[in-house]
């Protein structure tokens, strides 16, 4: 089962089979949505489902065409950083929000919880940075696939090699099937499996103070930047890897709306300097449309509906 075609209603390890492919680009929009309102109506219906395909939730989010109208009234900006204003909790299978960018906001570097992420952008544009997971910090996604995944051969006919670079970066013991030949060594990047000692050494230059526990500034590794514009839509999950998101304005705000799900109520952020991941709630700074006094948490707001 391709990225496509997983399963939105629940986590994204659980999608045992998925493959890591892209998404169809461009999307073939079925039908254009008419209204905010409508949107989250269709996403509804198709959350009562018992399976979600992701490409039908993108191609609902691409249906609708931004409407500053729609989403005024649940857009509340703050001077001094980004907020997130909750729109709908989803009946608890996913929720929906608008985040409200100042000029020069971004995020921090972050995972997203084992769950499936979908960005439309409403108003200005916004730069993602997407960045490649530290060496040592592995996402459940990624186990699951390291173990669902065929391996090949390399350096004799017996001997078996991850498929990616990437791989051999995420796998925390750094374990390669033996290479038996006492000659023999498989060799990749910084990574290497050396025969005599059948171990797997890191190459690094600097391994960092004992109080950064290892990370070092070259664990954060960019893989790409995209720049949306209005009405483009973006998706991700951990086994993607993670990303940051930056309003690169120094005038104009921007405005985007996000889907979650299933919908989370932590994650973790990583130092840009050390790849080191710091668990975080995720808040609200209003909910339907009306800031509140106190920053809610995520699974308040699912409580209370």
């Amino acid at each position: 089962m391709d990225v496509e075609n997983a399963n939105c209603k629940v986590k994204v390890s659980q999608c045992a089979d998925m493959e890591v492919l892209p998404i169809e680009k461009p999307l073939k929009i079925d039908v254009e949505i008419t209204g905010l309102e409508k949107l989250i109506e269709e996403l509804h219906r198709v959350f009562s489902h018992d399976h979600v395909n992701v490409q039908d939730v993108q191609k609902l989010m691409a249906g609708y065409k931004s409407d500053p109208k729609d989403w005024s009234k649940f857009a509340k900006f703050d001077r001094f950083r980004y907020t997130r204003n909750l729109v709908d909790a989803g009946n608890g299978a996913f929720n929906i929000m608008i985040l409200c960018w100042g000029p020069g906001h971004a995020s921090a570097i972050h995972d997203h919880a084992d769950s499936h992420c979908f960005m439309k952008l409403l108003s200005g544009s916004l730069d993602e940075v997407r960045y490649e997971w530290p060496e040592n910090v592995q996402p459940e996604v990624m186990k699951v696939l390291n173990n669902n995944k065929p391996r090949r051969k390399c350096c004799s006919e017996s001997q078996d090699l991850p498929d990616s670079v990437s791989e051999l970066k995420i796998n925390d013991s750094c374990h390669i099937d033996s290479c038996q030949n006492k000659g023999d060594r498989c060799q990749e990047e910084g990574d290497r499996c050396q025969t005599k000692s059948g171990s797997c050494q890191e190459r690094r230059e600097d391994h960092g103070s004992d109080d950064d526990e290892g990370y070092d500034v070259e664990d954060m590794k960019v893989r790409g930047r995209s720049r949306m514009e209005i009405n483009d839509v973006c998706y991700i999950n951990d086994a993607l890897g993670l990303h940051r998101v930056e309003n690169p304005s120094h005038v104009d705000g921007a405005v985007s709306l996000h889907l979650y799900c299933p919908p989370f109520d932590s994650c973790r952020v990583f130092d840009a300097r050390t790849g080191k991941p710091t668990q975080v709630k995720v808040t609200f700074w209003s909910m339907y449309g009306k800031k509140i006094k106190r920053v809610i948490e995520a699974n308040d707001a699912a409580d209370s509906q």
